[in-house]
């Protein structure tokens, strides 16, 4: 009979930073979503959490081809008739910049309990500064 190897949780976690300045959104976005999930590891396994939290510094310096920073829209409904509302790619990163990344990466993790428990794992600052220097992260370089 074939025995079916399964791994356990790991007790450890990993601390991954990636700097987003002059990264382009999607790319970037593909392989945080694919770090969080645990796909660059040998036990990958997809319905367990890998214990990986990633720090993303300068957020307000990440890039889009082509015209996206004017023509880019994001929606968001109230609920109340006539309450849609559209802001440009540009509005967002002027007022909130991690908003982009969060709604990028967001729609890229698995719908669920472990793709809001992924989600959390993720940390977004907009400058160079986090309070994450104990974890001592390792320096990611994503092309």
């Amino acid at each position: 009979m074939n025995k079916t190897y399964v791994i356990k949780q790991q007790r450890c976690s990993q601390w991954y930073i990636i700097d987003a300045k002059n990264k382009n959104l999607g790319r970037l976005s593909s392989k945080v979503a694919n770090l969080l999930k645990g796909k660059n590891s040998k036990l990958y396994t997809p319905y367990i959490n890998h214990k990986i939290y990633i720090v993303l510094i300068n957020s307000k310096l990440i890039n889009v081809t082509g015209k996206k920073t004017f023509n880019k829209n994001y929606k968001k409904h109230s609920g109340y008739p006539g309450g849609l509302k559209t802001q440009t790619f540009n509005d967002i990163l002027s007022q909130k910049p991690n908003m982009i990344l969060e709604k990028a990466i967001k729609g890229m993790l698995p719908k669920g309990i472990l793709g809001r428990q992924l989600f959390r794992q993720l940390k977004i600052y907009p400058n160079n500064n986090h309070p994450h220097a104990s974890q001592k992260p390792q320096i990611i370089s994503v092309i």
